[in-house]
């Protein structure tokens, strides 16, 4: 059983833009000036050693820190400008598994489906966890769960959201090989639907239309 829920198209003819914008944490100015713009169909591979600020830049994008100075624009507008329709359109995935620890992992991809307000059944949900790989763990507390394969439930969720935009903190942590590819095999997906992806890694990772920032 295989399933296909996207809102993302090859025609889609999306942008978002970062300019000029100036991070600052306590008395440290992590980046300054920067600017960016990634197109519908294309990858940014955000890089740099720790404490550069790359998780502070996807913070940034997805509008949960305002910028010392700059701005990040949806389709030229400013994401503040409806933050809320910035948001239906934005799928972020932090270093945290953000998962329900005493929900199931099929409890949980219809929990987020709920909040991302996605009709989905059973059958397509449970069609996402075997997927990556979680056939028979469908019904297990996600506390019972590895680290990896945490990871790949929210990598059924990925499949499942709506989203035009990912942003994605270090989404190849904990991930075994084949893991890994699942999830390469998922972007590139996203990519050829015209959905766009920023995403930070120490992996060498190789997708495609991707393009390298170094911090």
């Amino acid at each position: 059983m295989t399933t296909t829920i996207s809102a993302t198209s090859s025609q889609s003819n999306d942008v978002l833009q970062a300019l000029a914008l100036t991070c600052v944490r306590g008395e440290r100015e992590l980046f300054n000036q920067l600017d960016l713009e990634v197109k519908s169909g294309e990858c940014l591979h955000v890089r740099g050693a720790n404490g550069v600020g790359k998780t502070s830049l996807l913070r940034l994008l997805t509008g949960l820190s305002k910028p010392e100075s700059g701005d990040v624009l949806w389709n030229h507008h400013s994401i503040q400008e409806d933050s809320k329709q910035y948001h239906r359109e934005l799928l972020f995935l932090g270093h945290r598994d953000a998962l329900k620890e005493d929900l199931t992992a099929l409890e949980n991809l219809e929990m987020y489906a709920a909040l991302d307000g996605i009709s989905i059944t059973s059958e397509q949900a449970l069609a996402s966890l075997w997927r990556f790989g979680l056939r028979g763990r469908e019904e297990l507390p996600v506390h019972y769960l590895s680290a990896g394969q945490k990871r790949r439930v929210l990598m059924a969720r990925m499949a499942i959201r709506q989203a035009k935009l990912w942003i994605l903190d270090e989404p190849f942590n904990a991930l075994d090989v084949d893991a890994v590819q699942a999830l390469q095999n998922l972007i590139a997906e996203h990519l050829q639907l015209g959905g766009l992806v920023v995403f930070t890694s120490h992996q060498e990772i190789v997708l495609p239309q991707m393009r390298v920032l170094e911090l």
